[in-house]
């Protein structure tokens, strides 16, 4: 599948907005982890795009996100490695991370919604304008963004990053693609 098919499917089964912004921030992190790491960009790229692409079906049942969306992408023909870290990442499976791409999208889920949240309590509410302190600050205060899990941006570990540098990797990501994320 090309990132142009990837990109249509997820405009087909996603309407509302805020969410497709969400899943080009996780796709551009996902590459920049890529680049970090030397992975295969086009791989991490569609499981980050991807990630998302059953929500707006399950998001009633929280027990079936992550795997329609597996599904899906299996009958599609994708990699096991994306499918498996597609349906990973929703962690109330308890899916075991087998894969750095795995473990990559499982963290970088949620610190897209911190930094997302922190850009926008600045008086521009321009990405271009967050740093990676203030991110972390944010990070520490426990009430502010609380949809981020801070245990899971924390898991970023688990693929050799401390958190300072994953935020980094992240912020730098978004800040490239900061007009379609409206930012």
């Amino acid at each position: 599948m090309t990132r142009d098919q990837a990109l249509n499917l997820v405009k087909e089964k996603i309407k509302n907005q805020n969410l497709l912004k969400h899943c080009l921030a996780v796709e551009v992190v996902m590459i920049g982890l890529a680049e970090h790491f030397g992975e295969n960009k086009d791989q991490w790229s569609l499981a980050g795009l991807l990630h998302d692409i059953d929500y707006e079906e399950t998001k009633n049942d929280a027990n079936r996100h992550s795997l329609v969306g597996g599904e899906m992408l299996e009958k599609l023909g994708l990699e096991e490695e994306i499918i498996e870290a597609v349906k990973a990442h929703n962690e109330i499976h308890g899916l075991a991370r087998q894969t750095k791409m795995a473990k990559a999208l499982f963290c970088t889920d949620p610190i897209t919604g911190l930094i997302v949240a922190a850009t926008l309590v600045l008086p521009n509410k321009k990405i271009a304008d967050l740093t990676v302190e203030n991110v972390l600050n944010r990070f520490k205060e426990k009430s502010f963004a609380r949809g981020a899990n801070r245990e899971i941006i924390s898991t970023c570990s688990e693929i050799g990053l401390p958190l300072e540098e994953f935020t980094k990797i992240s912020l730098s990501a978004m800040q490239k693609i900061a007009l379609d994320l409206g930012l």
